[in-house]
């Protein structure tokens, strides 16, 4: 048996009771899922890349303790300008007492907000920009087609952002994935900065827009993967709530109603952490046995909700996973 760590140790020992308690228990049935032969889904909301989770999440990644990400095109992106930008990161410590006179300042100066940290736009996005337009560029007149993960992939193991980096590769989840091909859905990419930036070479009519494959493209890619990978189960990790988590958990009774499969097993472990409550019919919100009327959980299925900030809570979870 593996001996565990000081953090492993740490928590163990003083995380017994509410949260702190329900943290534990979901690390180990995560464990638990990993030693029986199942594989796990990790879902990635909100701006976790930024939040620098690539730090611990790209050892999971090569520790093959998460076999497929969802996330947001804003964490798809934010790991690499992350990688490329890191010393032109502005913290702003007092977020929460800027005017919007200070705020407007900030945008003057080529930062954007996220919370307490600012990412610069001429560094991050505009370096980005330029090598991902070329690998759009160059699959569209060949009449390539790719998934949004797939170019970011290519971009990375091209290394022609190689020059650029200030952090070390090791702490980019995104360079772990790529170098591992681990499967990736990104839902809603559009709505993130590259999605935005392709989306002007289509109105530009520069780039076809079906040189990006589609979300519909993603959900069949997730259902083969779902079908040819949940022999010994398939848990659901979900960091956050949204799109990341909402659009992959529905592929089961995509599959079991829509597609009447009804030997498709349901999700075999689920955890989310969460600060959303349950009200107003908020799903981020809604407890895990609300999921079972939608045939995406079993009744037996492990159930776990985390009511905290998951920037505090998902790398305790993952330094237990590590043996930390």
């Amino acid at each position: 048996m593996t001996t565990k760590g000081a953090i492993s140790n740490f928590i163990e020992e003083y995380y017994l009771h509410f949260n702190a308690a329900t943290l534990v228990d979901a690390a180990k049935a995560y464990e638990s899922e990993l030693d029986n032969g199942a594989k796990m889904l990790v879902s990635l909301a909100g701006a976790m890349s930024t939040a620098e989770l690539g730090k611990i999440f790209a050892e999971m990644i090569r520790q093959e303790k998460v076999h497929i990400v969802s996330c947001t095109g804003a964490n798809l992106e934010e790991d690499i300008m992350n990688l490329v930008a890191h010393s032109h990161y502005k913290r702003v410590p007092n977020y929460r007492d800027l005017t919007p006179q200070q705020e407007w300042n900030l945008l003057e100066q080529g930062l954007n907000r996220v919370t307490d940290t600012c990412i610069p736009e001429e560094e991050a996005f505009r370096r980005l920009q330029k090598h991902i337009y070329a690998i759009w560029k160059d699959a569209d007149e060949k009449g390539e087609r790719h998934l949004p993960h797939e170019y970011m992939y290519k971009l990375l193991l091209s290394g022609v952002l190689e020059e650029y980096y200030e952090i070390d590769i090791k702490d980019s989840w995104m360079y772990a994935a790529a170098e591992r091909n681990l499967p990736i859905v990104c839902p809603g990419w559009e709505d993130s900065t590259m999605g935005n930036i392709f989306a002007s070479y289509v109105l530009k009519g520069d780039l076809k827009a079906s040189t990006i494959k589609s979300g519909i493209e993603y959900m069949t890619f997730l259902a083969d993967w779902y079908t040819i990978n949940s022999k010994k189960g398939i848990g659901f990790f979900q960091i956050g709530g949204g799109i990341a988590g909402d659009f992959p958990i529905c592929v089961v009774p995509m599959l079991y109603q829509d597609m009447e499969r009804t030997d498709t097993p349901f999700w075999s472990y689920f955890c989310q952490i969460s600060d959303s409550t349950t009200s107003y019919g908020s799903y981020s919100g809604a407890v895990p046995n609300e999921k079972i009327t939608w045939g995406k959980l079993d009744i037996n299925t492990p159930k776990f909700i985390i009511e905290s900030d998951a920037t505090i809570v998902a790398p305790l979870i993952f330094a237990y996973l590590l043996d930390m």
